[in-house]
């Protein structure tokens, strides 16, 4: 990995693009830091390190790098922008017209950008609508306000800033994804989680569970191991393509694979899950007493009714965005319109029903997987009182963003004939 980095840098081309992406990436981290006008942005840090991490807004603080509790100008990070990409893509299957865009190739692509841009942009308004109402609930805990005038004018203010903030951050992703390596979206993603490393650090070594202490590191690496394995897991179903003519030449047939990975559905089911079990404690946070109370009480991180329901929870969306995502149908059309077809297996419909029948066995092992990794952190959190730094939803997102930015590279150099260790 080290060899792969070092030989990236002495390609101009690269050097460039990986000193921009550093460089969009600092300017995304210092943006985490700016505070919104109009909010009392030390009283939330505060009730924030009250609440010890745990919460309702966990989740969402971890994906903006600990921004979200100094009410900073990034304090949406990309959630918005990511929750519109999920909502078009799972538009697409029921609304005809998206379908049909979604098949014209790259213009059709850039008409459904488009549409999530000015969905992220709405949802972007209407979150920031719903932390100012949320952090002005949280006054009488935090026993003084967070919002010190609210009225129509400094809250305003704030809703604006936050969405204009969210918006730059959409951008600086697209740019990342256009002139720098991998993802930007997922690289903001990935630079959020790793900003709080070095207080985890800090959290474990001063951890008073000495056993914890001891066994987190070789912990940590069994974790990353697993993760590491499972996500490069994959099925691979041979495809042989038979002779054909194109114009007045004749094209060989020749043999390849169709891939079909153990998770197919990524980390998006872990993130629905713990988004739909934010509910309650949502509601228990603005109500304060009543049933509202009472359910959020009982679906409190951490305990047994919330892991049971977690766990249930993704493994139906993994089965729900496995299918969104991967087409049997399509897929075997599109083999039999290039002539492709799998040895032993009829084209068309026969070769759709194979398809759907390994992935449906791939597809429960990559549920009970996503389900393990969500519950582990949690588990060794409720048994040793320790600091947990890295949940299941961090690490995946983390690993996962990395191979896939690490494989870019790799593709990058392979084109300059410049040998990588994932090709070994």
């Amino acid at each position: 990995m080290l060899r792969t980095v070092l030989s990236a840098f002495t390609v101009p081309e690269i050097r460039k693009k990986l000193l921009f992406t550093a460089f969009v990436l600092a300017l995304y981290r210092l943006g985490a830091h700016i505070p919104v006008p109009g909010a009392n942005a030390a009283a939330i840090e505060s009730l924030q390190e009250q609440l010890g991490g745990g919460g309702v807004l966990q989740l969402l603080n971890t994906f903006s790098g600990g921004s979200l509790s100094r009410v900073a100008l990034f304090a949406l990070g990309i959630m918005p922008y990511i929750t519109a990409s999920i909502i078009l893509q799972l538009l697409t299957v029921v609304v005809p017209s998206l379908e049909k865009l979604q098949k014209e190739g790259e213009v059709g692509q850039t008409k459904i950008t488009q549409y999530t841009r000015f969905l992220t942009v709405g949802l972007a308004f209407a979150q920031s609508v719903g932390y100012v109402f949320l952090f002005r609930s949280f006054s009488a805990q935090a026993g003084q306000e967070l919002i010190p005038e609210f009225t129509f004018i400094p809250v305003f203010i704030i809703v604006l800033s936050l969405t204009a903030g969210c918006i730059v951050v959409m951008w600086m992703g697209e740019l990342i994804t256009q002139r720098g390596i991998g993802n930007g979206i997922s690289l903001m993603i990935f630079a959020s989680i790793v900003a709080g490393l070095p207080g985890g650090i800090q959290s474990w070594w001063n951890s008073p569970d000495q056993v914890f202490k001891v066994i987190m590191p070789f912990l940590a690496l069994a974790i990353i191991a697993a993760i590491v394995f499972i996500q490069e897991g994959q099925r691979r179903i041979p495809i042989q393509y038979a002779k054909r003519v194109i114009g007045k030449r004749m094209m060989s047939g020749g043999q390849t694979y169709l891939p079909l990975r153990v998770n197919m559905a990524g980390v998006i089911p872990v993130i629905f899950a713990a988004s739909l079990l934010a509910f309650p404690a949502t509601i228990g946070q603005l109500t304060g007493t009543g049933w509202g109370q009472d359910v959020a009480d009982f679906f409190v991180a951490g305990n047994a009714p919330y892991l049971i329901f977690e766990a249930l929870l993704i493994i139906l969306f993994t089965y729900f965005y496995t299918a969104v995502t991967f087409n049997p149908v399509d897929q075997a059309d599109n083999l039999r319109k290039y002539g492709g077809f799998i040895p032993g297996v009829r084209p068309g419909r026969p070769t759709a029903e194979f398809l759907d029948r390994i992935l449906a066995r791939l597809t429960f092992p990559g549920a009970l997987y996503l389900a393990a990794v969500a519950a582990i952190p949690t588990l060794i959190i409720n048994q040793t009182n320790a600091d947990f730094f890295f949940g299941g939803t961090s690490l995946l997102i983390v690993i996962g963003v990395a191979l896939d930015t690490m494989k870019q590279l790799e593709a990058q150099l392979m084109m300059r004939n410049y040998e990588g260790y994932l090709g070994r």
